[in-house]
This record gives C-alpha cells, structure tokens and sequence, in this order.
C-alpha cells in the first residue's frame, strides 16, 4: 500500500520535471525559431501571447476532466500532448505557422500543467503532511537540466527541430512510463444523486487573485531582473545575467525547504512571511545603489516567494475532493495570466518612472499577499490532511497500483 503511494509521488515528480523540461527546451531554442521563422522581436512578442492564451483555454477544460476522467488519464494525455507538439515551433517557416505551433504546444502545456496539479494534491492528501512545494521545485529542476541539454545541443550544432524531437520522444517515454504508478480518483465523499452545475466558489477566487499577483511577481523576476541590474546599475552583463541566477537558485532552494516548514508552521506562516521577505527583498534590490546589495535582493525576493504559490495550488485542491481538478485550474489559470502580464505590466510603466520604481507595483502585491494570508485557514475537514488519508488508503488496500 504505501509502496503504491510512494510510487505515485515519485511518478508525480517524474511529470512536474518533465513539463519544467519541455518548456525549458522550448525558451532555450528561441532565439533559433525566432530566426528560422523570419520575425522580429515586436512580432515574437504577439505570439507568446497565443501561446499563453492556448494554455490558459486548456486549463479550463482540464480541470474538470481531471475530476471526470482521473488524473490517471489526464495527466499522462497532455504530457504526450505537451511532448509531441513541442517539435511544431521548430519546424515553423513563418508567423502564421509559428502562431499555430505555440497554439497547440500551450494546448498541451496547459492541460499538463493542471491535471499534474491536480494530481499533486491527491498524493499529497494521501502522505498526509504538505507536499506541494517540492513538485514545484522539481519543475524548476527540469528547467536547468532543458538549459545544460539545449546548450550542449547548440554548441554541436544541431537545429532546434533536432533538437527538439529528440526532447519530444524523451517526453513521450516518460510519459507512458509513469502513467502507471499513478492514483485512481479518489472517490468522491457524499456525492449529490442530481448532477449540479459546478459554480467556482469565492475562495477560489480570492486564492486565484492571490496566484495572479504572486505569480506577476515571478514573471517580473524572469524578464527584468538582469536589465535591472544592466540598465539602472551599469553593471556588466555577465554580472547582469547573475540577478535571474541568483533569484532562480533561491526560489529553488526555498521550494526544497518549503514543505518541512509548512508541516511545521503551517502553509498561512508560509505565505505571510514568505510575502513579506519578499516585498523587503524587491525593495532593498530597486533602492540599492550597490550591486551586490541588489543580488542580494533578488535572492530574498526568490526565497520569499518560492513556497507561496505552491501553498496556493495546495489550498484549491483541498477545498473540495470532488471538484479539486476545476478548483485548480482556476487558480492556476489566472496565475499563468500574471506570469504573461509581468512583463506587459512593467514596459509601460517605465515610459512614466525608471525602471527600479517599477518595481514598487510587484511590492505591493507581495504586501497584499502578506496580509490576506489568512484565507488558506480552511475549515475543517477541508484542508485535514490526516482525515483525507483514509479513502486513498482504501482504495491502494484495494490493489490499485
């Protein structure tokens, strides 16, 4: 029995490092399919957003799949989807065909992304203590592997369509080679006789507020942090290029650490202050006259933030069993449109300030985040861990793998 339930979680990581990995595989080939595909940067820029609006779309629908079909089905659908259209984007000749490729490619990053969640949530339902943060940085984990893998491919010359079906294979064989180890659904408790239209609770809401801003947060740490430091400090580029570092390593590392501390602490501690070490972090890094004043900002900034998202994915799962797969991908859907939204934010921003003061709007949102902490107390039996292990325990007695 527990031996299924640690396969599962082994499984789960085995998809969260694969999504990192795609997705890691497709940024590293950018500036190659940007080539191939003749644009410019203006028009690359447009078509990131379809690739944002393909994911969020899916995110939609595979949550409530999830809940339908299982995870067990799902999950391993759209790491096959997510894997076999990551080779379209190198093969794109043009605009149109390049549009279409990040289409069907944010298709399946999206509908990964929440069926994965969903399923994070039952195995950890099932451990009975949190979880959630170390799949989160085991995704982290697949973008480093995707940046030493893609370089490597690059330095020996290969194209980004090489490079990327043979990224795509990969990705299909660990995706049928996990799917077994997965969890059944859970069965869910006290279930209506009549179907009832499912209507999003305002918790959810308010947690998927709370994902935009935090995850708004993230996506300004990825697309400015070395022009901060280029532009506003003058620092040379390849120390520059040390603030993402820096912020990378740190929200890495926190994710590792997170859940231990969530078990002892418990997950409001960890988005409170997790918040609040970050708004200091971002303000001491948009101040600091000093460079490596500023690394060290950003690396507050990342250790804040590592645990806060994770804590929110967990709390949506957990509100309602039977409804955990839509719940997440409210929450994951509207903190995808913040990650999108960072750097769309802070652009315009800079034509009215320079861009360190740009930096006061993610700050108010971690001060946001900080205060209204309190929203992951959930009832009980929402959120009991130990009360929820008994029906996964059932069902693995039953022989489930």
């Amino acid at each position: 029995m527990q031996r299924s339930l640690r396969a599962a979680r082994l499984a789960t990581f085995a998809y969260f490092a694969l999504n990192g990995f795609l997705m890691g595989m497709w940024i590293v080939h950018i500036p190659g399919i940007e080539h191939r595909a003749g644009i410019g940067h203006a028009a690359f820029g447009w078509l990131l957003l379809i690739l944002g609006a393909g994911a969020f779309t899916a995110m939609q629908f595979a949550g409530p799949l999830t809940d339908r079909f299982g995870a067990r089905v799902v999950v391993p659908l759209g790491a096959a989807l997510c894997s076999a259209t990551l080779i379209l984007p190198g093969l794109a000749t043009n605009a149109w065909t390049l549009g279409a490729a990040l289409l069907v490619l944010g298709v399946g990053n999206g509908c990964l992304d929440v069926s994965m969640n969903a399923h994070a949530v039952q195995v950890e339902r099932g451990y009975g203590r949190p979880a959630m943060s170390a799949f989160h940085a085991t995704f982290s984990l697949g973008g480093v592997l995707a940046s030493l893998l893609g370089a490597r491919a690059l330095g020996w010359g290969w194209s980004p369509a090489a490079t990327l079906a043979g990224a795509a294979a990969l990705g299909l064989a660990v995706a049928a080679a996990a799917s077994r180890a997965l969890l059944p659904p859970a069965p869910a408790p006290d279930a209506p006789a009549a179907k009832t239209r499912y209507r999003t609770p305002r918790r959810i809401w308010a947690l998927a507020a709370l994902a935009l801003m935090i995850m708004l947060c993230e996506g300004v740490a990825n697309d400015w942090s070395a022009l901060h430091l280029r532009n506003v400090l003058d620092a040379p580029a390849a120390t520059a290029a040390l603030a993402y570092g820096a912020f990378a390593t740190a929200m890495t590392a926190g994710r590792l650490l997170a859940d231990r501390v969530a078990a002892l602490a418990g997950p409001v501690a960890i988005l409170r202050y997790g918040a609040a070490a970050a708004a200091l972090g971002m303000t001491a890094a948009a101040l600091s006259p000093w460079i490596p004043l500023a690394l060290l900002g950003w690396t507050v900034f990342g250790a804040g933030l590592s645990g806060c998202v994770p804590q929110l994915f967990s709390a949506a799962g957990h509100t309602d069993q039977s409804t955990a797969g839509a719940n997440v991908s409210r929450v994951a859907g509207l903190g995808y449109l913040g990650m999108l939204a960072g750097p769309a934010v802070i652009g315009p921003l800079t034509h009215l300030v320079p861009l360190n003061l740009t930096f006061f709007l993610p700050v108010a949102f971690c001060a946001i985040a900080a205060c209204a902490a309190g929203i992951l107390r959930t009832p009980e039996p929402a959120r009991s861990y130990g009360k929820s292990i008994a029906p996964v325990a059932a069902q693995r007695s039953d022989g489930a793998p």
